[in-house]
Formats: C-alpha cells, sequence, structure tokens
C-alpha cells in the first residue's frame, strides 16, 4: 500500500532528531522564492546557533536553478550553495531537511541523490500535495500561511526558547519574509489570525518590516522591469476578460539581460483588472535533456466569486500548490501550452 501525503511525525521530534546531527543539508524547490530561501536560511541558522563554536557550520543550505533578485541580500554570509543546473552534489550527511515542498518534481534537481537517502529526511510543508518517498519524517500543515510558520517553531523548538518572540533577529527577519512574501505582504486568503499573530510576534523579536520590503519589492534591477513591461505590453484577454494570459520568451530574457527568476510576480499586476479572476504567466524554459521544449505556467487566481482552484488545474500538468497560487512544467511549446491551460481552465469553471 503506497503511504499517503500525511503528517508522520511532530515539530518535537524532528527537533529531537537534528540536535545531535553533525552535518546537515537543507534543500528546497528548483527556483526558491522568499518563502523556500525564508525557511531553509532560518532552519540552518537555528540548526548552526546549537553549536556556534564549531570550526564549520552544522547546517549548509542547497539551492538549485534561478534566484530572485533579492536573494544575495538575505543570504549574505550564511552557509549556502548555489547549483545553476542539475548537480549531484557529493557528500554523506547525518541528515537532510527540506522545506517548503515535498514533490519530485521541484526536487528533480536532486532526486537521484535524496531518493536512496530519504530514511535520513525530515520535510515541513505546508502544500497540499507531495510525495511521501522524498522523506521517512514528515510535518505538513496545510493550514499554515507558508513554510516559514512552521519553520518558525522548529526554530523556537530547536533552540528551546519558551516563544518566538525570543528568537534571535536573523531568524525572524527570515521567517517573516516568507511569512509576508507567500500571503502577498498579508493581502491574500491566507493572511490568517495565526499568520498575523506571528508577524506580530517576529516584529517583536525586532524584525524591521520596511527595510525588509524594501529589500525584497523595492530593489529591482532595470532589466527586471523591462521584462515586466514586455510581459504586460503582449497580455492577452479570453473569455469576456475572465483569463489574462503573459507570456515571455528566452528571446525575451536574452534581450534584457534578465534572469529566469526575474519574472516573479508579475501576475499581480495583471490582476488589478476588474473582470480577471486567474492569470497565467507563461515563461519558455530551458529544453529538456533531450531536446523537446519545456515551457513553465504560474498560475494566480483571485479569492472570492469566481475564483478558481489553480491548483487543481496545475495537477492536470503534474504540477501544484495552492488552491490560489500553483504552477507546472509543460512538456509542450509556449503557444500550444497556452492552449492546454486555456482549455483546462474552461473546463474548471
Amino acid at each position: 500500500m503506497t503511504e499517503s501525503w500525511t503528517t508522520n511525525t511532530t515539530l518535537e521530534q524532528i527537533a529531537h532528531w537534528i540536535r545531535p546531527l553533525r552535518r546537515v543539508v537543507v534543500l528546497t524547490h528548483a527556483k526558491p522564492d522568499g518563502d523556500a530561501i525564508g525557511s531553509t536560511l532560518a532552519i540552518a541558522a537555528a540548526i548552526n546557533a546549537l553549536r556556534p563554536d564549531a570550526q564549520s557550520p552544522t547546517a549548509q543550505v542547497w539551492y538549485f536553478g534561478a534566484m530572485p533578485p533579492f536573494a544575495a541580500k538575505l543570504i549574505g554570509d550564511a552557509p549556502a550553495r548555489h547549483f545553476l543546473q542539475q548537480s549531484h552534489p557529493g557528500g554523506e550527511p547525518d541528515g537532510i531537511v527540506i522545506t517548503d515542498t515535498g514533490s519530485w518534481n521541484q526536487l528533480e534537481h536532486v532526486k537521484d541523490w535524496l531518493g536512496p537517502r530519504a530514511d535520513r529526511a525530515a520535510l515541513i510543508d505546508h502544500h497540499r500535495h507531495g510525495d511521501p518517498a522524498s522523506a521517512a519524517r514528515r510535518f505538513i500543515d496545510p493550514g499554515s500561511a507558508a513554510a516559514c510558520q512552521i519553520a518558525a517553531e522548529l526554530a523556537r523548538l530547536l533552540l528551546k526558547l519558551p516563544s518566538v518572540t525570543g528568537l534571535p533577529v536573523g531568524i525572524a527577519r527570515l521567517c517573516y519574509l516568507g511569512l509576508a512574501t507567500d500571503t502577498g505582504w498579508f493581502r491574500h486568503s491566507n493572511t490568517t489570525p495565526s499568520a498575523l499573530r506571528l508577524a506580530a510576534d517576529l516584529l517583536d523579536a525586532g524584525v524591521d518590516a520596511p527595510e525588509l520590503y524594501r529589500i525584497v519589492e523595492q530593489s529591482d534591477r532595470e532589466a527586471r522591469v523591462r521584462l515586466m513591461a514586455r510581459a504586460l505590453a503582449g497580455m492577452q484577454l479570453h473569455d469576456r476578460g475572465r483569463f489574462a494570459f503573459m507570456s515571455l520568451t528566452r528571446a525575451d530574457f536574452a534581450e534584457f539581460h534578465a534572469e529566469q527568476g526575474d519574472a516573479g510576480g508579475f501576475a499581480d499586476h495583471a490582476q488589478a483588472i476588474e473582470s480577471v479572476s486567474v492569470v497565467a504567466m507563461f515563461t519558455e524554459s530551458d529544453p529538456d535533456s533531450s531536446g523537446a521544449p519545456v515551457t513553465k505556467v504560474s498560475l494566480r487566481s483571485k479569492d472570492g466569486e469566481g475564483g478558481v482552484d489553480v491548483n487543481a488545474v496545475a495537477r492536470r500538468f503534474d504540477g501544484g500548490g495552492h488552491i490560489r497560487a500553483a504552477g507546472a512544467r509543460i512538456a509542450a511549446p509556449i503557444d500550444q501550452a497556452r492552449q492546454m491551460v486555456l482549455d483546462v481552465l474552461r473546463e474548471a469553471v
């Protein structure tokens, strides 16, 4: 019988399992967003704080694929490695911690390495779907607004603090990063009372929220803004304005000397149109290993009447995410991928 995607341990047990480990690798999905970066760095920092006098850090973070523009400022001098291409990192850690995903599709970059080591892995996630075989220990809470909401509690337990208000400000800042970005700076429907209470506690810990907002949202390179203008200029509306589609080709990225990570967050601007309930952002990715075309689609739905479960749409293409925010990689050219997604959206309403 196949094991189901459910919690099979507690955060207390995960913290107890982590403490004696001497070498830990912390992983997340490829092309990490704010929640992935915040949760991995926060957990690594908490683990390393357990042995402040160690000659080398106990925990190291591994990232794969394009990074968002703000990543370097937040990573700073943290022990992190960045692999641009699919890689088979060497080494035999005592333990592996995975955050913000449990899907093999999102861990494809490291699947061959991680699979045989899943027995020494723990996972924290807030997504509704994943692959249980990715980690032997799993704490999954779809009710959490972000993986960082879970990471904040795990960090508290690791450091044996009575409250997250006692977290070191650097760790609190990273947890606030994921909480804020995954809720759209506390605008989306996952802005729950518990998320706001945690945000308040993190502010009490010393987080400078305006500074973090400037780093994440007001420090764009010119290339990203010009890329956004190209995407918006080519926007097409379908079905009486209900669906907004934007596309970017590899040539667009090359023209503006932009990176794949620069395309995140563009959907918010198209959602400003009153009639639009779903935005689909298509980006042409590099071909797969056989040379076949690949298109990445990011889906965003408004809350309330007219909203669509875009997680269900993404899962039709072996992707996933949340009800109002999801994505997938489609093995098709960009124009064909657009029509495929439009057909599924029409079925969904």
